[in-house]
Parts: C-alpha cells; sequence; structure tokens
C-alpha cells in the first residue's frame, strides 16, 4: 500500500505499508483517523470508509480506452476507433489541467467548473450513445462500463480544486519501488518487507522535500542512535524530512538557505 499527500498539503509525505492482503481491513487500519478526499483506483476496499470521500483516477479511465484501441500487424494502432476517441474525451480534461496547474485551488475550481464540466457532459452522452451501439469488442466494453460505474467517483474533482484528476504522483513515488522489485524479486520475509517500507518512505519522503537523500540518511544514521526518542518519541519531530530545523547538509544544493542573504 502507498499514500502520498497531495501536492498542496503543508506536509508532502509518501507511506509505503506492507501488508499481506489487500483486504478492506487494512485500508480501515490505514485510513482511520483520516477525514478528507482520497484519490484512488476503483478497488472496492475505499468504499465506505468512514469520513473519506473518494475521487477515482482519470488515468486508469484513458488506459482502459487505451487498450480496447484495435492495432494492425505492426502493432500500430488503427485509426478512428471509439478507444481513440474515448482517450482523446480523457486527454481533453488532463489539457485543462495542464493549463490550471499554476492557478490556486479557489481558481482552479471556478475555472473546472466552467471549462472540465462542459467536456464532462459531453464525454458521457458519447459514452451512453457508445455503450449502445458498439458492443462487440469487448476491451471497449469493458472500458465503458467501468467509466459508468464510476461516475460519480470520477466527477469529485469537481468538488474541490485541490484534487487532482489522477494520482499519477502517487505512481511516481511507487516507481523506483516496481523498478527495485523487479530486480530483486521477492522481500524474503514480512519483516524485510516491512523494513523495505520504511526505508522506501523515508527515500521517497526526502526527495518530496528537496532533500539530499545520502546526505539526509547519513545525518540519521549519524544522530539518531544517541537520541533517546524510545522515552521521548516527540524529539524525532526535528529530524522528519519536512523538518526546517534539519542541516543545510540534507538538502539540495539548489534547495539550501543562503543565510548572507537574509534579512
Amino acid at each position: 500500500w502507498v499514500i502520498r499527500s497531495g501536492r498542496e498539503e503543508a506536509v508532502q509525505a509518501v507511506f509505503f505499508h506492507y501488508a499481506r492482503s489487500r483486504a478492506r481491513k487494512e485500508a480501515e487500519k490505514l485510513y482511520r483517523g483520516f477525514q478528507g478526499y482520497l484519490v484512488t483506483d476503483a478497488y472496492t476496499g475505499y468504499d465506505s470508509l468512514d469520513g473519506i470521500c473518494r475521487a477515482l483516477c482519470w488515468s486508469h479511465v484513458r488506459r482502459y480506452y487505451i487498450d480496447s484501441i484495435p492495432l494492425d500487424s505492426r502493432g500500430k494502432e488503427i485509426s478512428g476507433s471509439k478507444g481513440a476517441e474515448g482517450r482523446e474525451w480523457c486527454d481533453r480534461l488532463f489539457q485543462i489541467e495542464k493549463k490550471l496547474k499554476a492557478f490556486p485551488s479557489e481558481k482552479r475550481l471556478q475555472k473546472r467548473q466552467e471549462l472540465s464540466r462542459p467536456v464532462l457532459e459531453g464525454f458521457w452522452a458519447w459514452v451512453e450513445e457508445t455503450s449502445a451501439k458498439y458492443t462487440a469488442n469487448e476491451s471497449l466494453k469493458t472500458a465503458l462500463t467501468y467509466t459508468t460505474n464510476q461516475r460519480k467517483y470520477l466527477e469529485t474533482f469537481l468538488e474541490d480544486g485541490r484534487i487532482p484528476i489522477s494520482n499519477n504522483d502517487c505512481e511516481t513515488s511507487i516507481r523506483p519501488f516496481a523498478t527495485g522489485r523487479k530486480a530483486w524479486l521477492f522481500a524474503d520475509s514480512p519483516a524485510g518487507a516491512r523494513a523495505s517500507g520504511i526505508v522506501y518512505t523515508l527515500v521517497e519522503t526526502a526527495k518530496l522535500n528537496h532533500l539530499d537523500v545520502f546526505g539526509y540518511l547519513c545525518y540519521l544514521l549519524e544522530s539518531l542512535p544517541d537520541l533517546d526518542h524510545r522515552n521521548h518519541p516527540e524529539l524525532l519531530e526535528a529530524y522528519l524530512p519536512w523538518s526546517e530545523t534539519l542541516p543545510e547538509s540534507c538538502r539540495l544544493r539548489e534547495h539550501r538557505i543562503n543565510k548572507k542573504c537574509m534579512f
């Protein structure tokens, strides 16, 4: 399981959690006490979690339509397919989001109502029409069914300008782990998997906070053994990746504070 904070949150963090299953009880454990929006895939384990309002990832929808595009003998897309049309509808939303990226959340929400909502209305009309006419292509049928079933969650991003329309940021954080997993294949034991999750949590969160990962890890390994954090866990606050009291040696050069220029 991987959780990443939204781009506009004060604390930027990624959390890797090992569990033996994808059971709903794991989701309940992870999100206990959290209230807010959660961008997810269509996994039903997130349904009915207390205090959570789900938003679905549009990148997942887009992939379904890409998978339904027929290919010729050379592996190239055959033009004019309904799958390509579905992808184009998704791309329109992403193009709007790209233009709104630098906007404050309130302004972004306003622009979504002006620009994205009409696109969505056109998309749903297209989905309904296409679902009624094209049923032979099983991949397209799967894409249309997925889209229709998840409509409620696909529209959640219209409620708050802070909600991204995809969880691509989270998948970016997962990629180094996924790449590494192909090399080492297995964690060997649950304890090893948990240890791996802790290390990746530190490393990926350090990246989000513009830290020099090697410098930060060295600082932790040098400092924490002498820290009485078991009796005083609050002492760890100063060592977290977003702490403003971290030494400059932990930060990437371009993000170090030039104290001579401070007033």
